[in-house]
């Protein structure tokens, strides 16, 4: 009898993406520690630097060809800290204590859905477009947690004000994440093939406003990124516009119906 050759198992992990998320999850940390201090603004920016840093460790992995399963399971539970749980602390430390038992329940609901969101994301992900995510995503909602801080901070709004701002917008995004909405990606843009000239010039004038009114012009952005998704599929479905199928679950479908072909020709 011949004996089965046993597959050997990679020990060892990939050190550079996972440094990133180890990065992103110590910010989103650093972010629960000064919003306990009740220090709300460097709170808002360590949530900010974590999300640019959890699409920094993807974007690497994918280009240096190091991804791995260890290191997406490892991102999802980064996450849920960084973008659920540090943001949810943030807005109740900030505005949301004053509604008691309302307030902690919006900051548990901000966090529940993030997860969920994150587990569908893991188990869908091979059957979604590339180009489009299903649902806010959990970062992007915690961004605008944060730039929300900071552009009210930015004109002194009152308790009151912000307080219904807040819960209000916390049970949108809670909403936004788990819902069915969907939101570009950005991952078809890939920075190693040659793009237009004017694409680099938009891209500097961005960064030069962004750069003139930081607080206003984040928070600006990152509003039409949300908005966006409710626009986008709503103009799709008027217009009757399909989303595309990622390949994989495209294939999966091609080979059935061969299947299905093949099986109708042999009963005739």
């Amino acid at each position: 009898m011949k004996k089965k050759k046993r597959t050997k198992r990679r020990r060892g992990i990939y050190v550079l993406p996972n440094l990133f998320t180890s990065a992103s999850l110590f910010s989103g940390f650093y972010a629960i520690v000064a919003a306990m201090e009740g220090r709300f603004e460097p709170a808002a920016v360590a949530v900010m630097i974590s999300a640019v840093l959890d699409g920094l460790d993807g974007r690497i992995a994918r280009l240096t060809n190091t991804t791995s399963h260890f290191g997406v399971e490892y991102d999802s539970l980064a996450d849920v800290i960084a973008f659920g749980v540090a943001p949810s602390i943030l807005a109740f430390q900030w505005a949301l204590k004053p509604f008691g038992r309302l307030g902690w329940l919006a900051a548990f609901m901000f966090v529940i859905c993030g997860a969920l969101r994150l587990a569908r994301f893991n188990v869908q992900k091979s059957n979604e477009d590339v180009s489009h995510f299903k649902g806010l995503p959990i970062p992007a909602a915690a961004f605008f947690i944060a730039a929300l801080i900071l552009f009210v901070e930015s004109w002194e709004g009152s308790l009151e004000i912000r307080s219904v701002m807040i819960i209000i917008m916390i049970y949108t995004l809670s909403f936004l994440m788990v819902s069915t909405l969907h939101f570009f990606s950005f991952k078809k843009f890939d920075v190693r093939n040659r793009k237009p000239f004017n694409l680099l010039l938009s891209l500097i004038l961005i960064a030069m406003i962004i750069a003139y009114k930081p607080k206003v012009m984040l928070f600006i952005l990152i509003s039409a990124y949300v908005v966006s998704g409710p626009a986008v599929t709503f103009y799709r479905l008027y217009r009757r516009i399909p989303f595309k199928k990622s390949l994989k679950s495209g294939a999966k479908e091609k080979d059935q119906g061969e299947e299905e072909s093949t099986e109708g020709t042999e009963k005739a």
